[in-house]
């Protein structure tokens, strides 16, 4: 992910790839290698913070700092984050292998002790570097690429540190969100981040509706060996002809950005796709009043219960995606099923008993 350019790692290996620190481990040991790495540069897998230790002579709490990284090209990192990595007493990383390549690229010499910080650990580690900021100490928090907190370590954190009144403050730095968004060419006065969706197929579809009516810009991040099923559950609950960006590789040698309907681009992600994907989906369009009679919501609410999808949360998205009250649509089904149970009953009642040879009045022929 970081680097100027060359293979990079597409962002759902985060959720799976061995990082430093996971199994108590790391290559560092504080010498200078072959391949330059600054000896000042020390990873402490089994750091505690030890409460005797006071960062500030004052015994004033320090400070939370979160710093963007670049997306893809290095020469995109802030200046004030090489400043930041040098004199952060603590930097809490996400990968430290990546750290320590960004700061031989920006040619940075940390002084502060350096920390792995990643999921797997996120919930064991946050107390001791909240105590480490309650000591005073000024608290580095770096990601692979992109910002802390936005699908990546940091919210855990931030909550910690907030709730101690603990100050916390940024870095801001490149985005793959923003820069999707810019590149798009779709609206981008209002928009959504969605994060990545499910894996399973039917929770897909499912977090998929949940946002079928919605009519601001939608961007998700998504896996290259997902996109095509992606791209095509999209196409199947938001409609083949709703227009979208897949933006990949951004500010990379080989960036692309692929612009089309969703169908198109199902079948242009069904061929394989490589790199970083960020996916942008145009909001749904303003239903205008009047246009879906009620038989239509009611085939629309027994497609998606068809489907699977409880019958509350379908109404609930019918009624965003039409635009009209829920209680119209509650109304409309009701009122479908009313009239199928009355058929139901008249025919019931037109049908003669099979036993004893009777006709359809229920009685013996004359």
């Amino acid at each position: 992910m970081l680097g100027t350019h060359g293979p990079q790692e597409p962002h759902e290996a985060r959720e799976a790839r061995d990082t430093d620190g996971a199994d108590g481990t790391d290559s560092a040991d504080g010498a200078d290698s072959a391949d330059g790495t600054d000896a000042s540069y020390v990873v402490e897998e089994e750091w505690t913070h030890r409460a005797d230790v006071a960062y500030r002579a004052d015994g004033a709490a320090g400070t939370l700092v979160l710093a963007g990284t670049p997306i893809g090209d290095v020469t995109d990192a802030p200046p004030r984050l090489a400043a930041e990595l040098e004199t952060a007493d603590v930097i809490a990383a996400e990968d430290t292998r990546r750290l320590r390549r960004l700061t031989q690229a920006l040619g940075v010499r940390t002084r502060g002790r350096v920390v792995s910080y990643f999921e797997g650990n996120e919930s064991a580690r946050t107390p001791e570097l909240v105590e480490a900021l309650a000591g005073g100490a000024r608290v580095l928090l770096v990601t692979d690429a992109g910002m802390p907190s936005v699908s990546d370590p940091g919210y855990r954190l931030v909550a910690a540190a907030v709730e101690r009144d603990i100050r916390v403050t940024a870095v801001p730095g490149p985005s793959a969100v923003l820069t999707a968004l810019a590149l798009s060419g779709l609206p981008v006065d209002r928009f959504c981040f969605e994060g990545f969706l499910p894996r399973k197929a039917g929770e897909r579809l499912g977090r998929l509706r949940e946002v079928a009516g919605e009519r601001r810009t939608l961007v998700y991040f998504e896996a290259p060996h997902r996109l095509d099923d992606t791209l095509a559950a999209m196409a199947e609950v938001f409609g083949a002809g709703r227009r979208a960006a897949v933006c990949r590789e951004l500010t990379k040698t080989y960036e692309e950005v692929r612009r089309g309907g969703l169908g198109d681009l199902a079948a242009w992600a069904a061929k394989g796709v490589r790199g970083e994907i960020t996916v942008v989906v145009e909001g749904a369009p303003a239903p205008v009043p009047g246009d879906v009679d009620a038989a239509e919501l009611v085939r629309r609410v027994r497609e998606r219960e068809e489907a699977g999808e409880p019958r509350k949360e379908a109404i609930v998205a019918v009624a965003a995606g039409a635009g009209v009250p829920k209680r119209e649509v509650f109304d409309a089904v009701v009122a479908a099923k009313n009239a199928a149970r009355g058929v139901a009953k008249n025919v019931a009642k037109n049908v003669a008993p099979t036993a004893g040879g009777t006709g359809g009045n229920g009685k013996g022929p004359s």
